[in-house]
């Protein structure tokens, strides 16, 4: 699945995927179906871009589960990236959906919002103890009750920083910045002593960053935007000034990802958020930054970071619902989950896996120096991403804090008009 903008790099990378197509017009996953009964009966399971890196670990997986329950059968579905949205919502409108499905938030939204995702505070909450609480809300829909997915794997990743920018621009290498005034203090130090030639930050700031920040992001009742509050005009008026003084990189309006990593790895920025893939990267391709990198928490204002989480949403309705849940809970419990984040670099979202050596035991490496960091961050990690955020709503947010950078708009001018343009999106969907 496509990598969304801080997730490590991987086959199994959280997405950042485009909204479904048609939204239903019902109140929530119906929640009425009895998952009490015998655990038999042939499902369907569709994962997201994982067969051609994990097919022995999910074939494995299956086999395991058929074996534990006599009489049932789990038909594996892989669905490729490209499309993977546009797929679900075809399914959705077809009545083909399979009964376990791999989903992101913001794919599970429309579809709890038809009555297509099953309630899992009403058919399966005795399980909700066994995950972290950040993880356990990540697939909530505000103006929905209800959860509509067992969380399952997470991602994060810390912030990288160049020490020896730092200590040029006479900051004490070893206190990076850990909070927003300081970030933007030693951003301006930092290109003020270069005189500009060196810049702090590469990326704009996205709707992560308010959340962090701590801007009220959305009304509890899931009816609008609300990102344009004086908080959020802070943060915006706070970045016009980075921008100005070049502490921002100029080209940040247009940064991707990769260009953003590029100039960090070309050492023309201090600091870039990234994952423990990329220290390899870095000491093949950049030794001299490489022996001068730093690694520091996320910046936040509320003193949790965030989150990327992937989901596992039972179809509500499915002809075999206790067959379809017993086997969304297998694929996400706490065995299961440290098997797969023991494959590839992610993090389980089960209570108490965290604690477990693989994460919180250095061994030397850098790899697992950044492992231990971002699993001690998702203990207390949130989603911050609104699951009613389309990508088409990022992109009316990103092209108005552009405009505001380039000092067409006010800060507030600029917010109000994306919090319209995302709202008028939200009531077509």
């Amino acid at each position: 699945m496509r990598i969304s903008r801080r997730a490590v790099a991987t086959a199994a990378a959280l997405a950042v995927v485009l909204p479904l197509s048609a939204c239903g017009a019902g109140s929530g996953g119906t929640g009425a179906a009895d998952a009490s009964g015998k655990v038999e009966g042939s499902i369907t399971f569709q994962t997201w871009n994982l067969q051609a890196n994990f097919k022995p670990y999910f074939t494995g997986l299956i086999a395991e589960f058929e074996k534990k329950y006599p009489g049932t059968e789990v038909k594996w579905i892989d669905q490729p990236a490209e499309g993977y949205a546009d797929k679900i919502s075809a399914d959705a409108a077809g009545g083909t959906l399979p009964d376990v499905v791999n989903v992101s938030p913001d794919l599970v939204a429309p579809l709890a919002k038809a009555g297509l995702a099953l309630d899992l505070d009403k058919t399966a909450a005795q399980y909700k103890k066994e995950y972290l609480p950040g993880a356990w809300a990540g697939h909530q829909i505000p103006g929905v009750e209800g959860t509509y997915a067992f969380p399952w794997y997470l991602n994060t990743g810390p912030l990288f920083y160049n020490k020896q920018l730092f200590k040029d621009a006479g900051l004490d290498p070893e206190k990076p910045p850990t909070t927003y005034d300081e970030l933007f203090a030693q951003a301006l130090q930092v290109s003020g002593k270069s005189k500009g030639k060196i810049a702090t930050l590469a990326n704009i700031p996205t709707i992560e960053d308010f959340g962090r920040y701590g801007v009220t992001l959305m009304n509890e009742e899931g009816t609008g935007f609300a990102f344009n509050e004086p908080k959020g005009v802070e943060l915006l008026t706070k970045y016009k000034e980075l921008y100005d003084a070049k502490a921002l990189d100029p080209q940040a309006l247009t940064a991707t990802p990769e260009s953003a990593g590029k100039k960090f790895l070309t050492q023309a920025v201090a600091m870039n958020p990234g994952s423990a893939l990329d220290l390899a990267k870095f000491e093949k391709d950049a030794p001299t930054l490489y022996k001068n990198i730093g690694i520091t928490p996320q910046i936040s204002s509320t003193g949790k970071d965030n989150m990327y989480v992937m989901g596992v949403m039972v179809n509500a309705q499915t002809k075999r619902t206790p067959a379809a849940v017993a086997f969304a809970h297998f694929v996400t419990d706490a065995q299961h989950q440290m098997e797969f984040a023991k494959q590839v670099a992610i993090f389980p979202s089960t209570a108490g896996s965290l604690d477990d050596p693989y994460f919180t035991k250095e061994d030397g490496t850098d790899e697992t120096r950044v492992r231990i960091a971002a699993a001690k961050s998702l203990k207390t990690a949130v989603n911050y991403t609104p699951v009613l955020m389309s990508e088409q709503m990022k992109t009316e947010l990103r092209n108005s804090v552009a405009k505001a950078l380039q000092g067409k708009q006010s800060p507030k001018e600029a917010l109000d008009n994306a919090v319209k343009a995302c709202d008028k999106l939200l009531k077509q969907s």
